[in-house]
């Protein structure tokens, strides 16, 4: 494909933003229809970012005959559906994590890129985080192995914000979007497959109706280990810390940040064309589209740790 890819972005929230910023600096990609619950501030987004086509509802956009591909920023409960939806009208599709939020749906994702053959592919971000492709590739070259990994996930979400302080009209999940960034990027490192894990959670906040502390254990085929925390009641630092303990060295990850044990800067800028784990995430798609192949964190890749995430949540009833 040498033409432009014109895309359509589904979700003008904070992560869709995200996604904006970046297509602005790919070559070959246009967004060509934005679509958003309040269609006055999707005109005004649509307006800063030279957007044509704005609507309120999917089915428009998919409509649309020049659109190749849709990147979905839209809340969890409507991803599954909506991706099968933009490959049964001929799209080539991106999901934000999660891809699902139970196994059954994730399959019938699969199942559906598996029957038209498109590109789908879901918002792994952390396995194109710069400071994470710095380890993966040390792993590779078989410089470092991982023993282990402590990860901690927190946030201070009492009530049901989004990233940008604004009110969301869905709820977040701690096991089926934010573990799954973890779960999937412990495998991803390991190169083995997730063979134990556990999960205990804490009370279920009497609003929100979801548990605001979790901690989860697993364990690779290869014998490396995991430990997870997770909490919206974490009133700061807030984020995602990765430590990553193995047999030559010990790392420590946030964002595209990373230090030694001794919590010396090591420098990821020239690990790939980005700092941007987003853009990278984006430049991936496009160019599995182009080159007709599966993409890293293709809907297929990432499903064992959506089977996880569903065995894990039956230990939590």
């Amino acid at each position: 494909m040498s033409k432009t890819i014109k895309v359509a972005l589904a979700g003008a929230g904070a992560f869709g933003i995200k996604h904006l910023d970046a297509m602005k600096i790919i070559e070959g990609v246009e967004v060509v229809s934005l679509v958003s619950r309040d269609l006055e501030k999707t005109k005004e987004i649509a307006d800063k970012y030279g957007i044509k086509h704005v609507t309120t509802t999917l089915e428009d956009s998919l409509a649309l005959k020049d659109v190749d591909a849709v990147i979905l920023c839209t809340p969890t409960q409507m991803h599954a559906a909506q991706a099968i939806a933009c490959m049964q009208a001929g799209k080539h599709v991106q999901v934000e994590i999660p891809l699902a939020d139970s196994y059954q749906d994730a399959l019938a994702v699969v199942e559906m890129q598996q029957k038209t053959g498109l590109v789908a592919m879901c918002g792994h971000t952390r396995r194109f985080n710069p400071s994470h492709q710095y380890v993966h590739k040390k792993i590779r070259s078989g410089e470092f192995n991982i023993q282990q990994m402590d990860v901690q996930t927190y946030f201070f979400r009492r009530t049901n914000m989004n990233a940008l302080g604004q009110p969301r009209s869905w709820t977040d999940h701690l096991l089926w979007h934010h573990a799954a960034h973890s779960v999937d990027l412990f495998a991803y490192q390991c190169g083995s497959p997730i063979v134990k894990a556990n999960a205990i959670q804490g009370p279920i906040h009497p609003a929100l109706g979801i548990a605001m502390d979790m901690s989860i254990q697993m364990k690779a085929a290869n014998g490396a280990i995991c430990t997870l925390s997770l909490s919206f009641n974490n009133d700061g630092p807030l984020g995602t810390f990765f430590r990553y303990i193995g047999d030559s060295a010990t790392y420590i990850a946030r964002y595209d940040d990373l230090v030694n044990g001794k919590e010396e800067k090591i420098d990821v800028s020239k690990v790939d064309v980005s700092m941007n784990g987003i853009e990278l995430q984006d430049r991936e798609f496009f160019a599995a589209i182009r080159e007709g192949r599966e993409p890293n964190a293709s809907v297929a890749q990432v499903l064992p740790c959506y089977r996880l995430l569903g065995e894990l949540e039956q230990q939590l009833i």
